[in-house]
């Protein structure tokens, strides 16, 4: 059955989850949260307990036994009543996706169960202030000490790690300091002895917090280590799979949320004896938005399939493309609403300038446009590499 034709199941998924948001919407409960720098804790709770955030972990460890065409499908609807949660797209989606794959079965035992239920987070490092796009360039490095491991090095732009239990930290062994990065993936604890974090100062209107992360010669034991210490890129590539899926769902449901914000308000709002709704210099770029979220959409479901299917390198052209035109869907959305709304779109009533901020880091995060872009004419079109 094609993809984008869903089961039952699934469309009922949809309903419970938008019928949650609904309570937790954007302008009543995430917006004041926002504005306060609060995370959303009430509902990250309620998914958990209705069993939302685990919809892809194995049932064998509590979760729903779906994959991640179902945790998509979850956060698109969360965020399109604007509650979409930063932290699915980390926890359950990259850190469960990993461990799932590739865990002890300790591992699993330990973590999987709380990722499933929501009781345990956890936060993914991989970002490093020298480093960029170019992951290559990672320099935090895991050294052995007898049985233990040390880690050293620094972070950037780690999200919800106040929140989180521990961090996956993907590092490089001492005997891979040169040359292509084959990573290490560990599972820090975040009250680790000499693991130090620091918020970072974001000019967003956001209820999750990024960090800085020090790690200065922090201690672990041999079951830190997640699958192989030479595992190359696959290992890494299990979880960045779904977190540009997971990015594209949150971006989906954002541009969905302002264009029916966006919608509404041209059939209500009457100038000239007509709502103005009914003129094409309106209607037209909302009609313009619809068509290209729905075709962000198609993508991302087909990059989930494919990823659900075992298709690691035609989920990640297809998780590449969404990622694309959702960012950028999303974002031409909103501003569209805004221009729609007229001044009361920069109004706190309707909260449209608020999630502007929100909105734009999907041209950026988790990869930016133009890496996406750079994949895309080499491996798609096979054209020479240009970076």
């Amino acid at each position: 059955m094609s993809s984008f034709i869903e089961t039952e199941e699934q469309k009922d998924l949809r309903a419970a989850v938008s019928k949650l948001a609904t309570r937790f919407n954007y302008v009543d409960y995430v917006l004041p949260k926002a504005r306060k720098g609060e995370p959303l804790t009430e509902l990250w709770n309620e998914a958990g307990k209705l069993g939302f955030l685990g919809v892809n972990i194995s049932e064998e460890y509590g979760g729903g036994g779906a994959g991640i065409y179902e945790l998509a499908l979850v956060q698109e609807e969360l965020s399109a009543q604007g509650a979409g949660l930063l932290l699915v797209v980390v926890s359950p989606a990259i850190c469960g996706s990993i461990i799932g794959k590739y865990g002890t079965e300790a591992q699993k035992q330990e973590w999987l169960t709380g990722l499933a239920d929501g009781s345990k987070i956890m936060a993914f490092a991989i970002t490093e202030p020298d480093a960029g796009s170019n992951s290559h360039q990672i320099t935090t490095t895991a050294r052995r000490d007898g049985e233990d491991w040390i880690l050293r090095g620094n972070k950037v732009f780690i999200s919800g790690v106040d929140q989180a239990d521990a961090v996956l930290v993907v590092a490089r062994t001492e005997d891979h300091k040169t040359g292509k990065l084959k990573p290490a993936l560990f599972i820090v604890p975040t009250d680790s002895e000499n693991l130090v974090s620091t918020p970072m100062e974001m000019d967003i209107v956001e209820p999750d917090h990024q960090f800085t992360l020090f790690l200065d010669d922090v201690r672990l034991p041999a079951d830190a280590l997640v699958g192989s210490e030479d595992a190359a890129l696959m290992q890494l590539f299990a979880g960045l799979n779904p977190e540009r899926i997971l990015g594209s769902a949150m971006a989906i449901g954002m541009g969905r949320w302002a264009l029916e914000a966006a919608a509404k308000y041209a059939k209500e709002r009457t100038v000239w004896k007509s709502p103005i709704g009914a003129h094409q210099g309106i209607a037209h770029p909302l009609a313009q938005c619809k068509i290209e979220l729905d075709l962000a959409k198609l993508m991302m479901q087909k990059a989930a399939a494919l990823y659900d299917s075992g298709d690691d390198f035609g989920a990640a052209e297809a998780a590449n493309m969404a990622k694309y035109a959702a960012g950028e869907a999303s974002i031409k959305a909103l501003d569209q609403a805004i221009q729609t709304h007229g001044g009361g779109g920069l109004t706190k009533e309707y909260g449209l300038s608020a999630m502007l901020g929100a909105a734009r880091i999907g041209r950026i995060a988790p990869v930016s446009r133009e890496m996406i872009l750079n994949f895309v004419a080499q491996h798609s079109l096979g054209l020479p590499k240009s970076y």
